[in-house]
């Protein structure tokens, strides 16, 4: 299981050494494969303006999850990083499922495995994750994550959906995942 302290970090080193964790949620999830960082400081932050009640979450401590509603549509999930007040999260993005798989294709609606968990929303749904997360720690049930069984090979690029901050290379994911939301475009790779 992974510490409260493992996300006092910045949000980018995080970000980066999640992909090959395994997340599960009531026993539902499965192995990280892309997420994207966000900053205090960051143009394309929802803290970037300050604290509101939407955004209370990302200046609670580390180690707890923030979770939003995005276009009025769907739940996305993030993990708070960097200490307290910083108004930092990691977006986690693509989960490559391992389990929990018929409960995830029931909540889906679908049986193709790449369908599941590729992308904030289809995760949300797929998990059952909804604003009753939004705060809590992220050590403690429903919530486990444990660490990486292997050391991936880490790709990072441009973060997606954003108008601001575009040129941050804050998006990681497991390169070559065939699980990612999307490819990476100009693939810059690392062993994590």
């Amino acid at each position: 299981m992974l510490a409260p302290e493992f996300f006092d970090r910045p949000a980018a080193t995080v970000a980066a050494e999640l992909i090959g964790c395994v997340l599960t949620v009531d026993g539902v999830g499965g192995v990280i494969v892309e997420t994207e960082a966000y900053d205090g400081a960051d143009p394309a932050s929802h803290s970037v303006n300050g604290m509101t009640p939407r955004n209370a979450a990302m200046f609670g401590p580390p180690g707890h999850a923030y979770v939003y509603r995005s276009y009025g549509i769907h739940w996305c999930l993030n993990f708070v990083c960097e200490p307290e007040g910083s108004g930092a999260a990691v977006l986690i993005r693509a989960l490559e499922p391992t389990g929990g798989i018929a409960a995830m294709a029931g909540r889906r609606g679908t049986d193709d495995p790449r369908k599941l968990c590729a992308g904030p929303g289809r995760l949300c749904q797929a998990l059952a994750v909804n604003r009753s997360h939004d705060g809590m720690r992220l050590d403690a049930p429903p919530f486990e994550i444990t660490p990486a069984l292997s050391q991936p090979l880490v790709a990072a690029g441009i973060r997606i959906g954003i108008t601001r901050g575009v040129e941050t290379h804050w998006r990681f994911g497991w390169s070559g995942s065939r699980f990612l939301s999307r490819p990476f475009q100009k693939l810059s790779a690392t062993k994590k």
